[in-house]
């Protein structure tokens, strides 16, 4: 059997799908093509065709070939018209295939259906994708049929999924209650010649771009759709004969979509504090974290959110503001008298004109001519600089040196990850940089680049590889002030000495690197994640997280 699979699969270059063409719909189709039994439909059959990967077209068959449907024509004109099976799939964007409603047995319809949507050729619509569309008016002509189907236990099983696009669902629904169909089927309308070869699908590559998407409340909706329509489809051809291996391989998939629901679950507190930093379920599922401490530690922790406020390009300090403040008049005190138009401040006096018949045309005039005595008002207000202007206060990359030495473990180390992902999440936004150092002992040094192709997985990924050992700040401080020098988008860049306690100095080093951070232009922050520290001579700012 796999080698007709594997044969079907190459006639379209290895069955490999686009992106967007990925899901049920490509081994549904597989799946209907070769393994179910094929239907022709009777007066009043619904049929539906694929027209993209969520949007579809339907329409009710009324016999001889013929579909009563909505046409567009124009911009959002439409008519109801019939058409052959050619002319019903020819916008579709997936193929030719056309599904029936059905049961166990073959399709099912009803003449009062059939004539119903007869009964609306010629008319003509606004038609909406929402609002007035196929699905709609098909569902209108299903419901002409006066009987109904007791599906019992079946009621439970194809209970229509809020989230599936609604119209479509309510159409399916309306035909389950209506007409029976507890099955879609496709009609093998085509002749031998025009017949399209039906692929194949990738079933790995299918798997690995649902556990590679991006996880946010978007998304999650889109997978659990699948979800929904992948077990509705299972329970549709339980009862029918598949190969055990198509099966299981849709098995394995809907076991893929149900583990990354149950992963977004666990970790949505996490992804709702890095909303951008795209985490994927393959990611999180290797990084092996305790997401749930990380999300508190990013929520609750002040200073962490002080520090990463710090580090945006629109953070100026308080002090920074009242230093740069300007001096500018407003009006809003009285200061003298002047000549002018505004009536709102004009004085007594020139009002007393307009009382007298003959002295009112001298008012108005001088109206026009801007010379009625009127107040005077001003003061003097403090305004900031343009917003361009403060931009520039702060354009660089930021370097962080974390300590990874023994004492870190724990929740020092939980406060400085969480640190450093929100500082990659604000830096990502700004297009800047972050560059991370990992040290330990005297040498020791692991180096990591942040820029656009890294992602906040790797940088946890990253994290990982402590050494475990002494602490030594010389190593990294000097390495990070070379690689301020070296790049020239680096200038203004921040350091972040991320530890838990003191380190040994010698005085020389400390001389030399404030000279280098004063010709650098830079800053160095030194954040502490336990305990105090009591010598500082080269830092700006300590932080304790």
């Amino acid at each position: 059997m796999f080698s007709f699979l594997a044969n079907a699969a190459s006639k379209m270059g290895g069955g490999l799908f686009s992106a967007a063409y990925v899901g049920l719909k490509p081994m549904k189709y597989f799946i209907d093509n070769y393994f179910r039994e094929k239907v022709t439909p009777v007066a009043g059959s619904v049929l539906y065709c694929d027209l993209w990967v969520l949007v579809e077209h339907s329409g009710i068959y009324t016999g001889e070939g013929k579909i009563s449907n909505i046409v567009v024509e124009g911009f959002a004109e439409s008519e109801v018209q019939h058409s052959d099976a050619r002319d019903f799939t020819s916008k579709s964007k997936l193929g030719r295939k056309i599904y029936v409603s059905s049961d166990k047995h073959g399709a099912v319809g009803h003449e009062t259906v059939a004539n119903g949507a007869k009964g609306h050729l010629g008319e003509r619509s606004f038609y909406g994708l929402v609002v007035k569309n196929c699905h709609q008016f098909s569902e209108k002509c299903v419901n002409y049929a006066h009987t109904g189907y007791d599906g019992g236990f079946l009621d439970g099983l194809f209970e229509i999924s809020d989230t599936w696009e609604p119209t479509i669902g309510a159409l399916k629904s309306a035909a389950r209650k209506k007409l029976g169909a507890t099955k879609w089927r496709l009609w093998d309308w085509e002749n031998e010649n025009e017949r399209e070869e039906t692929p194949e699908p990738d079933w790995k590559a299918i798997n690995d771009y649902f556990e590679n998407q991006p996880l946010n409340s978007k998304s999650i909706e889109q997978i659990r759709q699948e979800l929904a329509a992948t077990q509705d489809y299972e329970t549709e051809i339980s009862d029918e004969t598949i190969p055990d291996a198509v099966r299981k391989r849709l098995t394995v998939f809907r076991q893929t979509l149900t583990d990354i629901s149950t992963k977004y679950e666990e970790v949505k507190g996490f992804l709702a504090q890095c909303p951008d930093a795209g985490f994927s379920y393959a990611q999180l599922k290797n990084l092996n974290e305790d997401f749930a401490a990380l999300a508190n530690t990013l929520k609750d922790n002040a200073q962490i959110k002080e520090l990463v406020r710090k580090m945006g390009r629109d953070y100026i300090s308080e002090e920074k503001k009242k230093q740069t403040r300007v001096p500018q008049r407003s009006k809003s005190e009285v200061h003298g008298t002047h000549r002018s138009d505004d009536l709102m401040r004009v004085l007594p006096s020139e009002l007393l004109n307009l009382e007298d018949e003959t002295l009112e045309m001298l008012f108005y005039a001088r109206l026009l001519e801007k010379n009625l005595q009127t107040y005077e008002l001003q003061c003097t207000t403090f305004v900031q600089p343009e917003e361009k202007e403060t931009h520039d206060k702060r354009t660089g990359a930021v370097v962080a040196c974390l300590d990874t030495s023994g004492s870190m473990e724990g929740a020092p180390l939980l406060k400085a990850k969480a640190l450093l992902l929100a500082i990659s999440g604000i830096l990502q936004k700004e297009k800047r940089s972050l560059y991370v150092l990992l040290f330990g002992s005297s040498g020791q040094v692991k180096e990591f680049a942040m820029h656009n192709q890294a992602t906040a997985a790797d940088l946890l990924q990253f994290l990982r590889m402590g050494y475990g050992g002494g602490t030594d700040f010389e190593t990294p401080l000097k390495r990070a002030l070379d690689i301020i020098e070296a790049q020239n988008s680096y200038q203004k860049a921040d350091v972040l000495m991320i530890s838990d306690g003191d380190c040994g100095l010698s005085t020389e080093f400390v001389e030399t690197l404030n000279n280098r951070k004063t010709v650098l232009d830079c800053s160095i922050y030194t954040v502490l994640c336990a305990g105090s520290r009591i010598d500082d001579k080269f830092s700006d700012e300590v932080v304790v997280l």
